[in-house]
């Protein structure tokens, strides 16, 4: 069988990477469990990987759960709800088949596994693969794609080209790159300021599964992890909120505590004192405690904030049932395979994977793959301190953390925290995230070379063009596996921002 793999020497584990199993037809994931090695017998603690595969599985089984039903509006879904899984609908996946949200997160798991360590540009890298070769699709191709994640990937290859360009890089050795020198060179916040779209959130489990033995690093990295693609402060802070709420469940916290509406004061050390943005403040404060769900406000949308509140709407509403949960969050109707996804992530983090309902577990796609990378996830997470890490790109002040994992619940006064004026789509970056020099930074070539990794395969770089203008995105009507999907601009209901 002719295969034209982009597959890294260095980490061991070549079903991590890039496969083709013809020369245009990528390997898909059913198709790998053969390739399938797993951590040492006994060293993966079995507590953790429950909550971890729950996550992880769970996130998968909601989108799922709303892919067959996306952009069906609530009163549709009002008269007809869904009450199980299905096939075929809006995208006509077959019955446990997922979306972009699931392929999104693997492509950060694989990234976080292979490497050992919180790599953003190898985060890009294999988002690029999924959206120009359908790496980590459930359909081995790329669909269902939001028009702000789609135009970071773009700008990414752009950085890319200009890279090899100033600094004689090689083209198939672009992929990757590994040292930190080079790394710090590259500017991987890709994304358009204003973009606070739910594309950030839909994927994010894996950072906090990871790190969550040192939450501050948990929680900051979880903000960085969306920043690639989608730039503004208010994604940034709904990732760092939505990340600390799994590391408490991964550590075992109450369903209480968890919805404390001072939660984030009570754990003020993992957000290393930086405040929320006002719009994220008002969530963890219990906005999302509404008994009428729809009829009080809750609403499955595009835009992060409305996401992050339905699903901790649905998880709320549903104390004693992952199920229940799921499916209330994607009778919100609209965006209802990520709000589902992001829902999944937290409740299946709390309930655990031996909770998940069986009926549905037994047609998930691909759940071989992912309880494997689950196990590489407990692994090498607890294998993972700060001072082995070689990122280098994230500046954050020491911590306690860094030689006490896990540390307990903060003591610290209840007090009002300073919360950022604006909810301006236009608002800067924060300052205390990561620093970059300019992509222009040079470096010889004899210098570069000796920096990278040796791939076994070349990387293909699809031409993209120089111009960074907005893509129209396709009507639902068109064919089944669309490149770009239409949520960005069903769900623009905060106006001047860009979604997904």
């Amino acid at each position: 069988m002719a295969t034209n793999n982009r597959v890294s020497s260095d980490n061991g584990k070549p079903w991590l990477e890039l496969q083709f199993r013809t020369e245009n037809t990528v390997t898909r994931i059913h198709e790998l469990d053969n390739q399938l090695t797993y951590p040492p017998a006994g060293k993966v603690q079995k507590d953790i990987l429950n909550r971890v595969l729950g996550s992880l599985q769970g996130l998968a089984m909601g989108d799922a759960l709303g892919a067959h039903v996306e952009f069906r509006p609530y009163h549709f879904l009002e008269k007809n709800p869904v009450e199980d899984l299905h096939s075929g609908g809006t995208w006509g996946l077959n019955k446990g088949e997922f979306t972009d949200d699931t392929s999104m997160a693997l492509c950060l798991a694989n990234s976080l596994v292979a490497r050992k360590d919180f790599i953003p540009y190898d985060q890009l890298v294999r988002y690029k693969w999924w959206f120009r070769h359908g790496y980590m699709s459930s359909t081995g191709t790329c669909f269902d794609i939001g028009a702000a994640t789609k135009r970071s990937l773009i700008e990414f290859e752009h950085r890319q080209q200009a890279f090899m360009k100033k600094s004689k890089f090689p083209k198939d050795k672009i992929d990757f790159v590994l040292s930190p020198d080079l790394l710090k060179k590259f500017n991987v916040d890709c994304s358009e300021s204003d973009a606070a779209g739910n594309g950030a959130l839909m994927r994010l489990a894996p950072v906090p599964l990871f790190f969550y033995r040192y939450p501050e690093y948990a929680v900051e990295f979880s903000g960085v992890s969306g920043r690639t693609t989608h730039g503004d402060q208010i994604a940034y802070d709904a990732c760092r909120y939505y990340g600390a709420l799994i590391v408490a469940a991964l550590q075992g916290s109450s369903f209480e505590d968890l919805l404390d509406k001072n939660f984030y004061e009570n754990h003020l050390p993992w957000f290393n004192n930086k405040p929320l943005h006002k719009e994220i403040i008002k969530v963890a404060r219990g906005s999302y405690k509404k008994y009428g769900g729809h009829k009080d406000g809750i609403r499955g949308k595009g835009y992060i904030v409305q996401s992050l509140e339905a699903a901790l709407w649905a998880f709320w509403a549903n104390k004693d049932s992952f199920g229940k949960g799921a499916l209330d969050a994607v009778n919100l109707g609209d965006d209802t395979d990520t709000t589902a996804a992001i829902y999944g992530q937290l409740a299946g983090a709390y309930h655990g994977f031996r909770n998940l309902p069986d009926k549905w577990m037994q047609h998930m796609y691909g759940k071989e793959f992912i309880h494997c990378l689950s196990q590489w996830i407990v692994y090498e997470g607890q294998n993972w301190s700060p001072d082995k890490s070689q990122t280098l790109i994230i500046n954050l002040p020491s911590t306690q953390s860094q030689s006490n994992p896990i540390p307990t619940s903060s003591s610290t006064n209840k007090q009002n925290y300073p919360e950022h004026a604006s909810a301006s789509s236009s608002q800067v970056r924060p300052k205390s995230g990561a620093s970059y020099a300019n992509i222009g930074s040079t470096a010889s070539s004899k210098d570069i070379q000796r920096q990278m990794s040796t791939p076994s395969g070349s990387t293909q770089l699809d031409n993209a063009s120089s111009s960074f203008n907005t893509q129209q995105t396709q009507n639902r009507n068109t064919s089944q596996h669309s490149t770009t999907s239409p949520k960005d601009y069903n769900t623009a209901e905060r106006k001047g921002s860009t979604f997904v």
